[in-house]
């Protein structure tokens, strides 16, 4: 009797023992289940949120790049050239010649002005230049800025509009080169059009706005809006009337930034488009005179 007593009690010991292993390969599988679920968990837990603590911290997830269109400038064809009186030419045959150059000088000096001035512009769909002074432009940075945001041009019109054919060189490249970097400073954007106070550039001014990659233009036709005073009469009928007795294909007009310009502009554009003209976009010009 012993030896089957010995078998059956070395039988259940085997038993006894292969359930306490199965048992434990049980707990070990349960565990890493629990550790694999607690990975999952944490995967949705907010990237800056510490999973001890609750506290906020810096998270290291880059965000995703942002699938939103980038509104993009529109590329503007060199259709037009700028000839020696100053008018502006087509490139081709194909092109219309009949057609404009607005541009306005000695700002920036007042924001209701620039407003009418490029809400009139814009009624129009048109561009112009605004030639602008450097002191003007440390006086009033916001008004440039609101020329530069209200998608207009801006051109360098020197710093202290003074005659500039008279002067050293070394003074002529201050008074164009500080105006340039004001305006880069504050527009990020560099001035490509030059025009020299009064008219008076001479060789120094076209070698240094050259230099600087700028197009030195004066004007072929104008307003003679800076003649006139607050105490004249009739200054809208004036300033059309001055416009349209010199008006050919490619004028290039000048204008200023003054009260009755504001005024006048409306119908001086009616006018104009009413005659057939068109207003050329100053982006669509060579930088190079022909």
């Amino acid at each position: 009797m012993t030896k089957p007593i010995t078998t059956l009690f070395l039988i259940c010991t085997f038993l006894l023992s292969a359930c306490g292993n199965s048992n434990e390969g049980s707990s070990n599988s349960d565990t890493n289940q629990g550790q694999a679920s607690q990975v999952q968990e944490t995967s949705k837990v907010t990237p800056n949120s510490n999973l001890i603590t609750g506290e906020k911290v810096p998270t290291l997830i880059e965000k995703e790049p942002s699938t939103s269109a980038t509104v993009q400038e529109p590329i503007i064809e060199l259709t037009y050239h700028m000839n020696k009186n100053y008018d502006i030419i087509p490139n081709d045959e194909g092109t219309p010649k009949k057609v404009v150059l607005l541009t306005f000088d000695d700002g920036p000096k007042d924001a209701g002005m620039i407003n009418s001035l490029i809400d009139t512009l814009d009624t129009h769909q048109a561009k112009a230049i605004f030639f602008v002074n450097g002191y003007r432009v440390q006086e009033n940075p916001d008004l440039l800025k609101l020329i530069h945001d209200r998608g207009q041009i801006i051109g360098n019109h020197s710093w202290d509009h003074i005659v500039l054919k008279s002067k050293p060189e070394a003074e002529v490249k201050k008074q164009i080169e500080d105006v340039q970097k004001a305006v880069s400073d504050i527009t990020q954007e560099t001035p490509v059009f030059f025009r020299a106070p009064h008219g008076a550039g001479g060789d120094v001014a076209k070698k240094v706005a050259k230099d600087n990659g700028m197009l030195y233009m004066n004007w072929s036709n104008g307003s003679l809006d800076w003649e006139m005073k607050s105490s004249d009469s009739n200054h809208t009928e004036a300033i059309i009337k001055n416009v349209t007795d010199q008006l050919h294909s490619g004028s290039n007009i000048l204008m200023h930034e003054l009260p009755w310009t504001v005024q006048a502009l409306e119908a001086l554009l009616t006018e104009l488009e009413g005659r057939g003209y068109s207003f050329v976009d100053p982006r669509s010009i060579e930088l190079q005179m022909r």
